[in-house]
């Protein structure tokens, strides 16, 4: 694993011996613990690969083959495990060269990167943007990234932690000059590596929520709580308007998320509110801590006000060596109260008690306010420098975290809460089949139930377990609200809104279990939870606006929504309306979409819209850089609002490491300010809308002809793919499908990308693209290719989907369709959609081609396109023998290492190409 091969570049150098270093340090502890055998045949694999990818030889890919099915099992998970470390020991390494280049380019002054604080503030500036503006536009804005579970995610916190030591390490080495300092981090680096790879990388049994829960708590210990400080104080520094209102907040859906997950009911929620809770206020308790060790301040020497007196006063603390300490004692007592408010919460124990645990904190607001007067006190007293180190990041993570650490939404189908409303109205006697009723009538019945201040439930009779499920989440979710606060949770999602009745039965329940005050129309009526409608498919986003105008046409709608919060928040599907529609199609209609909606929202609803864009890792599910994706909505669509997931790998990828996650941070940060405030006057002109319409059509015809169009498709699919492993191997604790049956529209978005992903071909981030710009060619004539030119060069949001693709073939190796398709039994079969799905590929590439004038991938990020080359011959092996293990595994070798291998292979791949789930 010595990484030979890969060209540099002056700024390029320290990453390639970053590289270098890791992957030998990889190969001596592979030949050290598994022997100089399967070393030497892992670097034949390794050389016979290079040779594949870098002139497609033939002899090469037969030797290669041949000595890939002479391997066991028990050496195929060797040369697999070997492979997919040392994509996660390159990524470390690209992971540190971005941190080294950002601070080179700063300290040689150079200008500041696009998507940082730093540009944005210039390009404001030159734009005549004020700094009163901005503060104005930040006072009511609202970002925020939402963490989801992953159905294929497989990384495990022990390897992610290791991993962070050998990032640490290398940073660390950077400085050393002393031969027996770096000879000791050269030791460590062999002791981590050592560590990862006697660590077992995949789990051994099938995912819970709990286990999801606590991945993503991670995130928050090493990233969220420390970062998202920081970026508040970069602004303040940059826009000098003093305090700036919290609107960056963090988001999740793990143990809220019901949609498909029967693993999730009211205990779950309950679990994952209490594991949150914990997490913010141990970090808490740890801050106070430590500042109570640096607040060593003798009152003899600098004194304190009033109110940090009586604050230290009431602490109780009656040790004489403190006796002139009143910050240390004040914040004794802080202390105190924390691990009271943590016994309370959650039941747990605080790590230390200076003095007795005494009254917990009601509200994160009393919190503050006792840090406030310890800040105040210090700010009068010189001791303002003291208050910036760790006090202020503590007082600004209380405004964003409060006791919760992030809104927790609910989700689930409007069928399941259908179900439930219909067995209430069933029981009350008031609807016996209220499912079979036309919508108007559902309505009438909804809305005279949400007029009458009795509820529907009828005490001590039994209802389905499905029925008592679903109210029992919303009672849980009234519960943790009063407990944690309303920012605990504050979304009620529903997954599949195809009518108005789909949101009146979520307020329905929510009046059932006390989360609704007063009736519909009522004065002082208000509803604990925004009832947000999730459009997913095509069909579905064109229904977008005209539901939300005629929900808000009902009496005393608008008027709830103002009481409740006074934004109504709409959630877009990128994943569906892609597998619905394909790649081009689907932006195009969340384009239309978002625009409508926007359009009602601001000129007749009168209420603040806020987009909730459901997207994934990879470009087929609306991935792809966070930076342009924002900029290239449609105009007046953020307005300074703002929510996206962050799925799966991409979720270890941006927030692993803190510095990176920062940046990524700073730049949804930065992407919404540009996009609210430089972009009031933009618009596409017409021409280019026509011409995304007509390529939408075409497009949506060459996809779903090859996807739904040819019944012999889902054969191919579930051969020529390892969507059959990714369903069935205990990965992620969601079913692959909705439904037990293998038709593509009821397999889950995320494993269908992910599959495509694993294969290499990436089809739903490109397949119709082609077809589409052929037949617009042919109907434009002379003038057509100049229009798309012009589309690329003017418009965001084409440019931006062209990008996308860009990268997704880029990081795709088509010379891998022929071998995944060598796993489809009926060859005739295989050969057909084979060639179908080649010839899309050679339209859309000279498509692309004749677009933006680059005939090479990635010609506008050289580094992204030599990071995808080097690693090329590092991913391919992984394809190779994760194709041959899952044709043993097909054919009845169904033993623990050749599940192992497979599961592996898995990790390796989304490791190495780092947003394919």
């Amino acid at each position: 694993m010595s990484g030979a091969g890969l060209g540099e570049t002056d700024k390029e150098a320290p990453l390639i011996e970053d590289i270098r270093l890791l992957g030998q340090i990889l190969g001596d502890t592979v030949r050290e613990q598994e022997g100089v055998a399967i070393f030497e045949e892992i670097e034949t694999i390794r050389r016979l690969s290079v040779a594949i990818s870098r002139d497609g030889s033939k002899a090469a890919a037969d030797q290669l083959d041949t000595l890939l099915r002479a391997l066991s099992s028990s050496d195929a998970v060797i040369v697999i495990r070997a492979f997919t470390y040392f994509s996660h020991l390159a990524n470390i390494a690209e992971d540190r060269h971005h941190i080294r280049r950002r601070e080179a380019h700063e300290a040689a002054g150079d200008r500041a990167q696009d998507g940082s604080l730093d540009r944005t503030f210039e390009r404001l500036a030159a734009a005549g943007v004020s700094a009163s503006d901005i503060k104005a536009m930040l006072d009511g804005a609202w970002l925020s990234p939402v963490l989801t579970a992953h159905p294929t995610e497989v990384q495990r916190k022990s390897i992610l932690d290791a991993e962070r030591a050998i990032a640490d390490l290398l940073h660390e080495r950077e400085g050393m000059a002393g031969v027996r300092d770096r000879a000791r981090n050269l030791a460590s680096l062999r002791a981590r590596v050592s560590q990862i790879w006697q660590t077992r990388l995949v789990r051994q049994i099938k995912l819970s929520v709990s286990d999801e829960i606590e991945n993503a708590l991670g995130y928050y210990r090493t990233t969220f709580l420390k970062e998202i400080p920081k970026i508040y104080e970069t602004l303040e520094e940059l826009l000098g308007q003093g305090h700036v209102a919290p609107f960056l907040r963090m988001g999740s859906w793990i143990g809220g998320d019901r949609d498909g997950n029967p693993f999730v009911i009211a205990e779950t929620l309950r679990r994952a509110m209490t594991q949150q809770c914990d997490t913010v206020l141990r970090h808490y308790l740890k801050e106070v801590h430590e500042l109570g060790a640096e607040l060593s301040l003798s009152e003899a020497l600098t004194g304190a006000s009033d109110a940090l007196h009586a604050l230290a006063d009431k602490a109780g603390d009656g040790n004489e060596h403190r006796a002139d300490e009143p910050y240390r004692r004040a914040l004794i007592g802080v202390y105190a109260r924390l691990a009271a408010t943590l016994k309370g919460l959650t039941g747990g124990e605080a790590l230390r008690h200076a003095v007795s645990p005494s009254a917990p904190y009601a509200r994160p607001e009393e919190f503050l306010a006792d840090l406030a007067t310890i800040d105040a006190s210090l700010n009068d007293r010189h001791g303002a420098a003291l208050a910036g180190e760790r006090l202020h990041p503590l007082m600004r993570a209380v405004e964003v975290f409060g006791f919760h650490l992030a809104t927790l939404d609910l989700r689930q189908s409007s069928d399941r809460h259908e179900a439930a409303v219909a067995e209430l109205l069933k029981v009350a006697h008031i609807a016996g089949e209220y499912s079979a009723l036309e919508e108007a009538e559902k309505q009438a019945v909804l809305l005279k139930a949400l007029a009458d201040p009795r509820v529907l439930r009828v005490p001590h009779l039994a209802y389905s377990p499905e029925t008592e499920s679903e109210l029992a989440i919303f009672a849980e979710a009234r519960r943790l609200r009063a407990q944690m606060g309303r920012q605990a949770i504050r979304h009620a999602i529903i997954s599949h809104t195809e009518a108005v009745s789909d949101l009146l039965e979520v307020l329905v329940l929510q009046k059932e279990c006390g989360l609704m005050r007063g009736t519909l129309g009522a004065p002082g009526a208000w509803a604990g939870l925004v009832v947000s409608p999730l459009f997913e498919t095509v069909a579905d986003l064109r229904e977008a606006e005209g539901i939300m105008r005629a929900f808000f046409a009902l009496p005393g709608v608008a008027d709830l929504v103002r009481a409740t919060g006074g934004d109504q928040e709409v959630m877009l599907g990128y994943s569906d309306s892609n597998k619905d529609g394909g790649f081009f199609t689907s932006n195009w209609e969340l384009y239309r979409a978002s625009t409508a909606l926007a359009k009602a929202f601001s000129e007749d609803i009168k209420v603040k819209l806020r987009l909730f864009h459901g997207r994934g890792g990879t470009v087929g599910r609306g991935g792809g850089p966070s930076y342009q994706a924002i900029l290239a909505q449609p105009p007046g669509t953020v307005t300074g609002q703002i929510r996206l997931t962050e799925q799966g790998e991409v979720i270890a990828s941006k927030y692993a490491n803190p510095d990176i996650g920062r940046r990524n941070l700073e730049t949804l940060v930065a992407a919404t300010m540009e996009k609210t405030l430089l972009s009031v006057n933009e618009t596409a002109p017409a021409d280019f809308l026509a011409a995304a319409e007509t390529l939408s059509e075409a497009s949506t015809r060459a996809y779903r002809a090859l996807v739904y169009d040819d019944p012999e498709f889902v054969s191919y699919f579930f051969a020529a793919t390892p969507i059959s492993e990714i369903a069935n191997l205990n990965i992620g604790s969601r079913p692959a499908s909705r439904k037990a049956n293998q038709r593509i529209e009821d397999l889950r978005a995320i494993p269908w990308s992910f599959s495509w992903g694993q294969a290499r071909l990436t089809l739903p981030g490109w397949y119709g693209f082609g077809s589409a710009v052929d037949a617009f060619l042919r109907q434009g004539g002379m003038n057509a290719t100049g229009l798309l030119r012009k589309m690329h060069a003017d418009w965001p949001f084409f440019r931006a989907i062209l990008s996308n693709m860009d990268m997704v073939l880029a990081k795709a190796d088509i010379a891998m369709l022929d071998r995944y398709a060598a796993l489809v039994a009926d060859k005739a079969l295989a050969a057909r959609i084979s060639a179908d799905i080649l010839a899309e590929w050679r339209r859309t590439t000279e498509a692309l081609e004749l677009i933006t004038g680059a005939r090479d991938r990635l010609a506008d990020n050289p580094a992204l396109a030599r990071s995808i080359r080097h690693r090329f011959p590092y991913i391919a092996p992984l394809n190779h023998l994760q194709v041959e293990l899952i044709r043993r595994w097909r054919d009845g070798q169904t033993d623990d290492k050749t599940r192992r291998g497979i599961l592996i292979s898995i990790n390796g791949i989304a490791a190495g190409l780092r947003n394919t789930g």
